[in-house]
């Protein structure tokens, strides 16, 4: 007999092996129908089989269907093969490389011999309809390696047959084919092609055949896929939104700053998106400040023999600028952790001294491709708000405590309320004793309980030199944004020599809290322009308020108004071009000012102004002291 065990505890008995699917249809028809695959095992060992497959054995086993996480990713896999089955029918001489799953969605790498075109696209997706009401099954067959490689260049599929071909000798592969097509795939996939229903392609862009700027550029086709025309039409709309919100654009229409190739990945701030960032950067120092922080500044250009002490020399060069002088090798600063270990080292410290917290806008630069830079969200010269405290092992658990409170007011001050909570443990190799890893990871995990934070365990996801809290906060889209971050680091301070003297008298090594909030200034600024949609609130906005004059008779009285305020600190812009009241009003609107004040003679011979607030809100007439008060509240409020 075969016992199958079911998730809410019950057992099913087979006198024979059995299917997946038999299994489903065993417990009712509307789970057999809605049925896209199974999950075998139970914990780690857990795995996803397709319907056909059979059970010889005990074993916990759960249907997956549309509602399940797991059956989301079945279900774009398998839009995945569609798209290239789709490509293969209408256009016999493209080659199918990889078409992999990704975040809400799915792509598949081509070979062809002219780029796709956006009408290329609508036909392919047209195609895979098409493909998808056939409801042809999709079936899965075990052949040898070497008879696959022979298989895949016999139809001309030399892609598939060198990625076959890289598998070790003698062993097995799986291949799904559905109608005409057949894949490379371990699967699983859905029971037929008539599972697919709810698709959209996205975009081509250019790939290097297995990453490698050597080889060649691919064609990759991107699409979405989802289990109802409900949540695929809120998710395309939600990418509509994102498009209105996309940094880059809303930098271009708010001269906030351009990128340039005369210097690819670094950011030129133009004069409101500078003003834009020294309130960012002007916020974090007095958090600095208030908090116990002591700011430093170290060089960007670093000995060799340094970054081999470190390791990254030999692990992380390519990603370094390096540079030569007098015959000693440099490079620029990708984190600003060694300088401030350095700083640390420089005179005796005692455990009295200790919590020691360091915080930095250190200017760091890395090697990135070119391919992955998108805006000021991915650049290759940056700066970090970084910071590192140097503690004992007892005082990992108060501080942990404490840089999760402050993150929460700092995020909370920018608007963003909901953060999600991940704890990365130790992985398999590691540096360390087991007894220091279990205090860390405990010291933690506890301050997130006592933060009153829900959180999960992300197991073996830590750094070999420690475990960490990544902080990821939700933007007004839903999007994901992983900003913030605490970890521990048992091993860098004793590469490097840092001590402290003991209570005891004796030398020891104190554990250094890498820690950051915003992370990239420059990617967290582009992320505020995407949440505020570019209207940034009063205390952040580059240009508080403008002050505009309806006629000549008012400039004089439109220019006082404009310095009063700016006496108070008040970020102002003053408009006495001779046009229409109308359109100035309607052109500062579009520079998504907070707050408008229009004076013509009625407010001059009242000492007033008319004041017009962000989204077309007439507020009307008030006094000056008034609408400075106002504003003032605002600021103060971060409102």
């Amino acid at each position: 007999m075969i016992s199958v065990q079911l998730p809410d505890g019950s057992r099913r008995e087979f006198p024979q092996p059995v299917t997946v699917a038999e299994v489903a249809a065993s417990i009712g028809t509307g789970l057999a129908k809605a049925a896209l695959a199974g999950r075998v095992g139970q914990g780690e060992e857990a795995r996803l089989v397709d319907l056909s497959h059979r059970i010889e054995q005990d074993t916990p086993l759960a249907i997956v269907t549309e509602k399940d996480a797991d059956g989301l990713d079945v279900i774009r896999h398998s839009t995945a093969h569609l798209l290239a089955y789709a490509v293969k029918e209408l256009f016999p001489d493209a080659q199918v490389t990889i078409g992999p799953t990704i975040e809400n969605g799915f792509y598949y790498d081509f070979s062809y011999k002219r780029p796709f075109t956006p009408e290329d696209l609508v036909a392919i997706e047209k195609k895979m309809a098409e493909l998808a009401k056939k409801d042809e099954r999709v079936e899965r067959r075990v052949m040898p390696r070497d008879e696959a490689v022979a298989y895949f260049k016999s139809i001309g599929e030399h892609y598939k047959a060198e990625i076959i071909g890289s598998i070790p000798q003698g062993e097995d592969v799986s291949l799904y084919s559905e109608g005409g097509f057949t894949d490379l795939c371990r699967g699983p996939h859905v029971p037929s092609t008539g599972k697919l229903k709810h698709f959209k392609l996205m975009k081509v862009a250019g790939a290097y055949w297995r990453g490698d700027h050597r080889n060649e550029q691919l064609q990759r086709i991107y699409g979405t896929a989802w289990t109802s025309k409900d949540d695929l039409q809120k998710y395309l709309h939600m990418l509509e939104e994102a498009e209105k919100r996309d940094h880059r654009k809303l930098g271009r229409e708010l001269d906030l700053f351009h990128v340039d190739d005369h210097a690819p990945g670094v950011v030129f701030w133009h004069p409101k998106g500078w003003t834009l960032w020294q309130q960012v950067e002007q916020y974090m120092r007095a958090v600095y400040r208030d908090n116990g922080y002591q700011e430093v500044k170290g060089p960007q250009l670093l000995d060799r023999t340094l970054w081999e002490k470190t390791g990254h020399w030999d692990k992380y060069r390519e990603n370094m600028f390096t540079t030569e002088s007098e015959k000693r090798d440099y490079a620029l600063k990708p984190m600003n952790c060694p300088g401030h270990i350095l700083i640390y080292k420089h005179g005796i410290k005692s455990y009295r001294d200790l919590p020691l917290r360091y915080g930095e806008f250190g200017q760091c630069h890395r090697n990135e491709p070119t391919g992955g830079l998108h805006g000021i969200m991915r650049v290759r010269g940056f700066t970090q708000d970084d910071g590192h405290i140097f503690c004992t092992e007892d005082q990992i658990l108060p501080e942990c405590l404490a840089f999760t409170a402050l993150l929460q007011k700092v995020y909370r001050d920018f608007g963003f309320t909901e953060i999600l909570y991940k704890v990365a443990t130790r992985p398999e190799k590691r540096i360390g004793s087991d007894e220091i890893w279990d205090k860390a990871e405990n010291a933690l995990i506890e301050s997130l309980r006592a933060s009153g934070c829900d959180y999960v365990v992300s197991p073996g996801d830590g750094a070999f030199y420690g475990p960490k809290i990544e902080y990821t906060l939700k933007d007004a889209l839903g999007r994901q944004w992983q900003c913030g971050t605490i970890q521990v680091d048992f091993s860098m301070p004793e590469r490097l020599g840092a001590e402290y003297v003991a209570e005891s008298g004796e030398r020891q090594v104190p554990v250094m809290l890498h820690r950051a909030i915003v992370g990239s200034m420059e990617r967290f600024i582009g992320i505020l322009i995407e949440q505020h949609a570019g209207a940034m609130p009063a205390w952040l906005a580059p240009v508080q308020v403008a002050v505009l004059n309806i006629t000549d008779a008012q400039a004089d009285y439109a220019a006082d108004v404009a310095k009063t305020l700016q006496k108070q600190g008040l970020r102002v812009s003053l408009d006495l071009r001779n046009e229409k009241i109308t359109y100035k009003i309607r052109e500062h609107s579009m520079q998504k000012v907070p707050y408008i004040l229009v004076v013509g003679d009625k407010e001059k011979a009242a000492g007033a102004v008319a004041v017009r607030a962000r989204g077309n809100q007439d507020l009307g007439v008030m006094s000056l002291s008034s609408f400075s008060e106002k504003l003032t509240s605002d600021i103060a409020q971060k409102a």
